[in-house]
């Protein structure tokens, strides 16, 4: 049964996640405040994290940044107020995998806290290992190299690059991208897309300004090139 953190200084809406969480068959861990939240994830190594971003203390921009740093994988679901879109992208850029916006459905909440975990929890091919000029991307060890030096990606942006390399040369749009890689349709917010991808420039790419393997289609999304399709 998944673990699942649930990291909220509202106590009503905490009380409220909790229980759909339960409902829907997830052990659940609450933290009202970051530091706790970090013990927590040191001590109970929970499955997935819902993250408010505005705690006392150590804020959640902050707690999450600070796990990516130290190379904690946990997938992480960030909660925003509906205006806050500068959060939202923030959120992303620190390394979380998603994101809820307030108020929210209990439905849609879970079925997101679900994809993520169907997405970082699938059992990898035997054979998933892809060598794209100098990136070389290891599905089986969940490990991605440049230029031979490891590199630090988030659960989802590891998933969006095995994904662009199993379909190399091909255009795939962002709203194919949302369906396979996030699991579920994003209410068409293609944003969440785009921020991965430029993470993914950011880490893997020379110069992120002039992408030599994660490619721009104008007009439909994006590819990952190789070989001949370079």
């Amino acid at each position: 049964m998944p673990t699942v953190l649930v990291v909220e200084d509202e106590t009503a809406i905490a009380t409220l996640v909790q229980f759909n969480l339960v409902q829907a068959g997830f052990q659940v861990q609450v933290a009202d405040n970051g530091l706790k939240a970090y013990e927590l994830v040191q001590s109970v190594r929970p499955d997935l994290m819902i993250l408010d971003l505005m705690l006392p203390g150590i804020g959640g921009m902050e707690l999450c940044q600070r796990l990516r740093k130290e190379g904690v994988r946990i997938p992480i679901i960030i909660l925003t107020a509906r205006e806050e879109e500068i959060d939202r992208i923030l959120g992303l850029e620190m390394g979380a995998d998603d994101y809820v916006t307030k108020p929210f459905s209990p439905r849609e909440l879970i079925a997101r806290v679900k994809a993520v975990l169907r997405r970082t929890g699938e059992e990898p091919q035997q054979d998933d290992h892809y060598t794209v000029g100098d990136i070389s991307i290891d599905g089986v060890k969940y490990e991605v190299k440049a230029r031979g030096q490891l590199i630090d990606l988030t659960p989802r942006e590891f998933e969006l690059l095995l994904f662009l390399a199993r379909n190399l040369n091909r255009a795939l749009s962002r709203d194919h991208l949302l369906d396979k890689v996030w699991g579920y349709e994003f209410a068409g917010d293609t944003r969440i897309v785009d921020v991965h991808i430029s993470h993914l420039r950011d880490k893997l790419e020379v110069d992120p300004k002039t992408p030599v393997y994660i490619k721009t289609v104008r007009g439909v999304g994006y590819k990952l090139v190789g070989g001949d399709g370079a």
